[in-house]
C-alpha cells in the first residue's frame, strides 16, 4: 500500500485564529523547537501559537516542551511529516 501523505497547510485547529504563525516546514531538530520557544517569548498571554512543520522528531519534542512550560497545547494535526501544533500561550510576560 503507498504511503498517504496529508497535507495539514490547509487544517485548523477548532479553535481562535492564530496570532503567531511559526513555519518550520524543511527544518530539522533542534531549529523547530528554538523557534516555536522564541515566538511563546514574543506571545502576550492568551496568543495562540500555530507551528507548521515537517520533521518528525519535533512533532513529538514540541509537545513535551509546551507541557514541561505549564502551557496549553490546543492541538497536534497531521502526519509524522506533514503537521501543525497550536498553543495557547497562559504565561504572563
Amino acid at each position: 500500500m503507498p504511503d498517504v501523505k496529508v497535507d495539514t497547510r490547509e487544517i485548523r485547529c477548532p479553535v481562535a485564529e492564530a496570532n503567531i504563525v511559526v513555519d518550520c516546514r524543511g527544518a530539522n531538530c533542534p531549529v523547530p523547537l528554538v523557534e516555536t520557544r522564541r515566538a511563546l517569548r514574543q506571545a502576550a498571554e492568551g496568543d495562540v501559537i500555530e507551528v507548521v512543520g515537517t520533521h518528525p522528531a519535533s512533532k513529538l519534542e514540541i509537545p513535551m516542551a509546551v507541557r514541561a512550560l505549564g502551557l496549553e497545547l490546543l492541538c497536534v494535526e497531521g502526519s509524522d511529516d506533514d503537521w501543525v501544533i497550536r498553543i495557547r500561550n497562559t504565561k504572563q510576560k
